[in-house]
Order: C-alpha cells, then structure tokens, then sequence
C-alpha cells in the first residue's frame, strides 16, 4: 500500500523552481520544512480517501501545497468529500501541536492559513464548494467558487511581492482560469454521470420545467414539464440519446 502511493507522487515543475530558488538564496532548511508539513497534511486527505475507498490518481507536489488528485466520479456522496477535505488541515493541526520547534510552527500555522483561503485549487475552495453544493445546485456552486477565488486571489496583489510569491500568485490565478474555461464540461460530466450509473441517492427533489442547472448533488430530480412528470433519466436520456419527445 505504501509502495503504492508513494509511486502516485509527482513533483509539479514550481517544486524545483522554488528548491532551487531557496538553495541559492539559503533557505533550503525552511523550504525542507514546508515540504515535511505539506507531506503530513496530504497524508490526511490520503487516508481518508483510502477509508472511503475513493481511487487515487496522483498527489502533486507543489512549493506551497499538494494536490490529491482523486479518478473519481463528481458525484461521489458531499459528506465524504467534505471529511477528505478537512482531514489533510485537520491531521496537520493535531501533529504540528505537538512540536515545539518555532520555525517549523510559523510554517505550519503560515501553510494552514493560506491553504483554507478559498482559493481554486486549495482546500478552502474546495471545502466552500462543497458546502454551496448542499444548499445551491451544482453549477451555481461552481459559479460561486470561481468567482470568490478571483476576488480572493486579487486581493493577495496587495502584498508585499517576492519572486516566490509572484509564482504562487500565477499559479492560482492559472487554475481559476482554467476551471472557468472548463466549467461546461464539468457540469456536462456531472449530467453524464448521473445518467450512465445508477448512483447511490436517496434524497429527492422536484423542479419546474427543464432547468437542468438546476439539479443538485445528492439528489434525485422529478421534473414536472407541460404538467406531466418526467424522471431524471428521462430528461437526460433526452438531452444525449435525443431518443424521446417530450
């Protein structure tokens, strides 16, 4: 198991950017301290991804973070999501409590702040979103996380710049871009999804007219057109097969 995941480990381009930007500047030790806490705080989100059987893909390495990189479906049940979440901050919490080293804390308590900023890729996106997907339909939730990380991610400008930042900064702003670019094929993943597999719903919920924007996580949607009713299925056997006439 763990020949395994040490095997899904990638170490992402800015990894060696920034080693050797701090071996030339002296700053190797602090840097190899970063890299020890993003380790612990990615074993969290490792381990419960394994109790919750999710399929790891790969865990990237980056100089301020990691990312587990789930070969899952979206709609995967919001309560494990948000416990593999919150257990990579969570695990990193109770094990740096314990040390006493003040360089190694400031990282640690630096690293936990920046990774729960709602950011796209960071955890506080990642938890936000989950939480707007229990009260808002999924393409909202995804509209919602976008558009916060870009206002979040702004506001880091004002910050006094190093070279270090100006890459981290970059970063993020790459990848809120992209999942921007990429939103209509997450949310045509998410209807696709939920017509090829039977998933395991139980919660259901009724929308007027054929608002497929509409359609929650977690649920399973009646939707009531020209005043009769049409099951989900059905609507979206529509949408991809175009086999029915409603």
């Amino acid at each position: 198991m763990i020949t395994k995941i040490i095997s899904k480990i990638k170490l992402h381009p800015l990894f060696y950017i920034v080693a050797l930007i701090t071996s030339l500047t002296g700053f190797f030790k602090e840097f190899s301290y970063i890299m020890i806490i993003i380790f612990v705080h990615e074993l969290g989100h490792i381990l419960t991804a394994i109790y919750f059987k999710w399929e790891i893909d790969k865990i990237v390495i980056l100089p301020f973070g990691g990312i587990t990189i789930f070969n899952e479906k979206i709609n995967k049940p919001l309560k494990e999501e948000l416990l593999i979440a919150i257990n990579g901050p969570l695990i990193q919490v109770l094990v740096f409590s314990l040390i006493k080293n003040p360089l190694i804390n400031k990282y640690h308590y630096f690293l936990l702040i920046f990774n729960l900023l709602p950011i796209i890729p960071l955890d506080g996106s990642k938890i936000l979103n989950i939480l707007f997907n229990f009260i808002f339909p999924f393409k909202l939730s995804q509209s919602l996380t976008i558009f916060i990380s870009l206002i979040v991610v702004t506001s880091l400008l004002i910050l006094k710049f190093n070279l270090i930042l100006i890459i981290v900064i970059l970063f993020l702003i790459f990848r809120i871009i992209k999942d921007y670019l990429n939103q209509k094929n997450t949310f045509n993943k998410f209807l696709i999804e939920r017509y090829l597999y039977d998933l395991p719903i139980y919660k259901r919920k009724t929308i007027k007219g054929i608002k497929l924007d509409k359609m929650f996580r977690d649920y399973k949607h009646l939707f009531i057109y020209k005043n009769k009713y049409h099951s989900e299925h059905e609507i979206l056997k529509k949408k991809f097969d175009i086999n029915i006439s409603l």
